[in-house]
């Protein structure tokens, strides 16, 4: 599914001890501390240290410096950029995510390109999240994966 920035995201409130701020070098080893289940997030920019120096990242960050949420261009093109978003499992729900990806998207229509969202159908908590946050349905699509392993317990033990 592909999603467009097409409305005004909802209204949110951030809890007093969070601060959404655009990542900056410093940041770099809180980005590494959310762990092997975020790496993906990281990755598209070379890691930690080029996300957090990479301008285009924002963060809920708590008083002690933890990161709870982040949202970041994931893909850049020359008139669209990808929004990729992580909450840490415990401060899912708290509006954290909708706080990052709205900042992000003030940052990228700045910049005079189109935010843009791709997830699954079956994502429901990625469909509501783009939803909240102002993105409007352009497309769906068939999504195909193919060299993917196979577990050992599906294989057929005949072949």
């Amino acid at each position: 599914m592909i999603w467009t920035l097409q409305a005004t995201p909802q209204p949110f409130t951030v809890p007093h001890a969070v601060t959404v701020r655009r990542l900056e070098l410093a940041d770099a080893d809180a980005v590494q501390a959310l762990g092997p289940d975020a790496s993906w997030l990281p990755a598209s920019w070379g890691g930690p240290h080029g996300l957090a120096s990479s301008g285009h990242a924002w963060a809920a960050v708590g008083r002690n410096g933890r990161i709870l949420a982040v949202a970041c261009t994931y893909f850049r093109g020359t008139g669209y950029e990808d929004v990729a978003v992580y909450t840490v499992p415990d401060r899912r729900r708290h509006h954290l995510a909708l706080a990052c990806v709205t900042a992000l998207c003030a940052d990228i229509t700045a910049r005079g390109h189109t935010p843009g969202w791709n997830c699954s159908l079956h994502n429901r908590a990625s469909r509501l999240l783009a939803w909240n946050a102002g993105f409007r349905l352009v497309r769906e699509y068939v999504h195909y994966a193919v060299g993917s392993p196979v577990g050992m317990s599906r294989r057929s033990l005949s072949a």
